[in-house]
């Protein structure tokens, strides 16, 4: 694709890396066949090569966002599925982050969506907060009937409150700053990602991350200050916040890897671990450039350090079908695709893989309050999917996902399946014993 930057507008570190990115595109269209908002809605400037046009005129212009760009780049998913389908290379992760940049520093937008994105913003990313917020949901949850049906503000809050759980999970004990000793001989030291809205949502995936590492002989530590990856704030197009969290979690594990040394830094919720992967890329042109770039080479998914272990059951699975959930940021940010199913497999299961397991579920971190009826018609249409292999659990490596799909079939993260059969407990709300 031909660009038309000047020299000045090159100078900017971002629009020179985003000047990159358009000129690798050659117009192909191949993106269209897998971006879940084209398929959906048709519009071509809901499509990735769409979205790269309406970017490409922005940043060349230097103009503020308009509400043309913002709607259609508001509408992506970042599911990434169009760099899985590009024959080009094109990062459009890279190219849309930056959009989402400029649209929150030029663009003011109504102010119930600003009210909106400043409660995700200062609520998701601290457990504390979270798990307040959630709480009143519950008290809240009652009203959402009385929510009229028109209006984009009042179809966001009703979907928050539906997707508030019933219960909220007491704080489990592994949230704190803590080492969890390894079981007999040494084998590794990690880091664990402790994360945010996971933690608060379902704390016992942590919980069974510990419990399978040590007994694997591998030492475990929550890093004092480490806390949110920041890809709830980056995503959202705010740079400094996410820089800060950011910018934290590298300081609390440099420290780790600096004094007893680290193997790896485990992440077990996969949209955090496509950003921290990235934070060679975020920092390239901060002063800590180098040691993000050593962190995110530390940086693996609990699928990827489990199959490096060799997991290995100790007890007989029972007669399940277990419907593998691909999370986007798995599968298309991070390319993992073959280790979770083979080791849900070497645990025993009968894994079966259902349609268009390509397609996003509708999530995509805070995409399913802030865009609710396209979320809700790319839900549906995966579990109807999900439902045809008649599976008696599904399994996911991401939160956000997990919490789309509840519904009749259980669905419980891949690493909570690995532990029970290495002698953890039956995952809460599988109960078939």
């Amino acid at each position: 694709m031909q660009t038309h930057f000047d020299a000045d507008q090159l100078r900017d570190p971002d629009i020179a890396s985003s000047n990159q990115i358009l000129r690798n595109c050659v117009h192909c269209g191949m993106c269209t066949a897998t971006c879940p908002t084209f398929l959906l809605l048709g519009d071509e400037l809901d499509s990735p090569r769409g979205r790269i046009y309406l970017i490409k005129d922005m940043l060349e212009s230097g103009r503020p966002a308009t509400e043309d760009v913002v709607r259609h780049v508001d509408r992506c998913l970042s599911c990434l599925s169009c760099m899985t389908t590009c024959p080009a290379g094109v990062n459009y992760m890279h190219l849309v982050d930056h959009a989402r940049t400029t649209i929150a520093e030029t663009y003011r937008r109504p102010w119930h969506d600003r009210l909106m994105r400043l409660a995700l913003r200062v609520a998701l990313p601290k457990p504390g907060r979270m798990r307040l917020a959630l709480l009143g949901a519950q008290i809240a949850r009652p009203l959402a009937s009385l929510l009229p049906r028109r209006g984009m503000a009042a179809r966001r809050l009703r979907a928050m409150l539906e997707l508030a759980p019933r219960q909220v999970p007491k704080a489990s004990a592994v949230e704190r700053p803590m080492v969890h000793k390894a079981i007999g001989t040494r084998r590794g030291r990690v880091a664990l990602l402790a994360g945010c809205a996971q933690q608060v949502l379902a704390p016992q995936i942590n919980e069974a991350t510990i419990r399978l590492l040590t007994l694997m002989g591998v030492e475990v530590v929550v890093a004092k200050g480490a806390g949110c990856c920041g890809a709830l704030t980056h995503h959202m197009g705010l740079h400094d916040p996410a820089m800060a969290s950011a910018r934290a979690n590298i300081q609390a594990w440099l420290r780790e890897a600096d004094g007893e040394g680290l193997d790896a830094i485990v992440i077990n919720t996969s949209g955090c671990g496509t950003t921290v992967k990235d934070y060679g890329f975020m920092f390239r042109n901060e002063p800590e450039a180098a040691d993000a770039a050593r962190i995110s080479a530390l940086a693996l998914d609990i699928s990827e350090y489990l199959t490096r272990l060799g997991y290995a059951p100790t007890r007989a699975a029972p007669a399940l079908t277990v419907a593998y959930h691909a999370a986007c940021s798995l599968q298309h940010g991070q390319k993992i695709t073959i280790e979770p199913k083979a080791l849900l497999q070497r645990a025993g299961f009968a894994v079966a893989v259902p349609a268009e397991s390509h397609i996003c579920c509708g999530s995509a971190g805070t995409y399913n309050i802030l865009q609710p009826e396209i979320a809700g018609r790319l839900r549906d249409r995966k579990l109807a999917n999900l439902a045809a292999v008649r599976p008696d659990v599904i399994a996911a490596g991401n939160i956000g996902c997990m919490t789309q799909l509840s519904g009749a079939t259980p669905v419980v993260h891949t690493v909570e399946l690995l532990d029970w059969m290495a002698g953890g407990p039956e995952p809460a709300g599988l109960r078939v014993s």
